[in-house]
């Protein structure tokens, strides 16, 4: 079945009602009023996106300064090549959710869009602040190039380009389910490598400040990868030409890929870093891998397992916010479907 492609989306649309009645292909005024959503639960998260609100130069970095020096050379090639291969992911998240705007009927799934957007130009800046504070601008820029480069993180950003790009340049239902599928990848799988070698310095006392700074990104991170897989059900509910066994089968594809992927990524970068198991690593991703599937309201891909970085639990998902830990527990083994009788919180 060919799909038709998503046209742009009216700013004002006077002869619909406020209620969407579709997140793509809806019809809706384009007003936005938060009391009439046909999807109450994205009030809370929109809420709850904006009680994370923080800026980079609210951390003092002087503690970091002085420590910077004293780490060995290992662990400083590796946390400017981590910090600017983050700052490489955030810059395409941005851009890319801002365009989702134009697309999404639901006026109530726009502003979520627009404070994630928003977030991730955060991110980025945050990334730029730590690298400013420890090294001169012709180092920051030699790692920035680095990321640019890097025959492996390329390799790695392949899949993530290719479905923001199918995207931007063929706007339909199914390029859009893609693109929310990669979005999760690399927010909820892609980003974890890194942070882990800067808890990993944390739990030996060093560099603490840009720890900080990492785990109120990855707090905003944990929310914008559960938006996207509840976004991911609700289109493939609305939708049901989406609703398909080859769509799925995509879905866990793409998943065991970026796992694979964040792995070699891991070998590359963390393989000298004293103190890191990777193959303890790796079933962590595992592990990972398994909450992203739930949230999507699919079945495990991997043996079920507690977190086997139990150093790491204080920096976890869980840990980040209270309020939405139970859908990370659920045991769900079959797709289920979102609708305005069961909500999120069921998930």
């Amino acid at each position: 079945m060919v799909q038709k492609k998503l046209r742009k989306i009216k700013l004002l649309n006077p002869e619909y009602p406020n209620k969407s009645t579709g997140i793509i292909n809806g019809q809706s005024s384009g007003l936005l009023n938060w009391n009439d959503v046909a999807y109450p639960q994205m009030y809370e998260l929109y809420q709850t996106l904006l009680s994370n609100f923080w800026k980079a130069q609210e951390i003092n970095m002087q503690d970091d300064i002085k420590q910077w020096a004293e780490l060995d050379q290992k662990e400083q090639q590796t946390f400017l090549k981590i910090n600017a291969q983050l700052a490489s992911l955030d810059s395409l998240q941005t851009p890319t959710m801002s365009m989702v705007m134009d697309y999404v009927t639901d006026p109530s799934f726009k502003a979520i869009f627009a404070v994630i957007s928003q977030q991730e130009a955060v991110h980025n800046e945050s990334y730029s602040y730590i690298l400013s504070s420890l090294v001169p601008l012709q180092e920051q820029n030699d790692v920035f190039n680095h990321a640019l480069k890097d025959p492996i993180i390329q390799r790695r950003n392949t899949n993530i380009l290719d479905a923001y790009e199918q995207f931007r340049e063929n706007p339909s239902p199914q390029t859009i389910f893609k693109l929310a599928v990669n979005s999760i990848n690399l927010e909820g799988i892609y980003f974890y490598a890194g942070f882990a070698f800067f808890y990993h310095l944390a739990r030996q006392q060093k560099m603490l400040k840009t720890s900080t700074m990492i785990s109120y990104i990855q707090r905003d991170e944990m929310q914008h990868a559960y938006f996207m897989s509840q976004f991911i059900r609700i289109l493939l509910t609305e939708n049901e030409d989406l609703h398909t066994e080859e769509n799925i089968d995509y879905i866990y594809h793409s998943i065991r890929n970026a796992i694979r992927l964040e792995m070699e990524w891991a070998q590359y970068i963390l393989s000298d870093v004293k103190g890191l198991d990777l193959e303890e690593f790796e079933l962590y991703l595992e592990y990972l891998a398994n909450k992203r599937l739930r949230q999507l309201g699919l079945s495990n891909l991997y043996n079920e397992r507690n977190n086997p970085m139990p150093w790491i639990q204080v920096y976890s998902d869980e840990m980040m916010n209270e309020t939405k830990s139970d859908f990370f527990e659920q045991k769900s083994r079959t797709y289920t479907k979102v609708s305005q009788v069961n909500g999120f919180d069921e998930l």
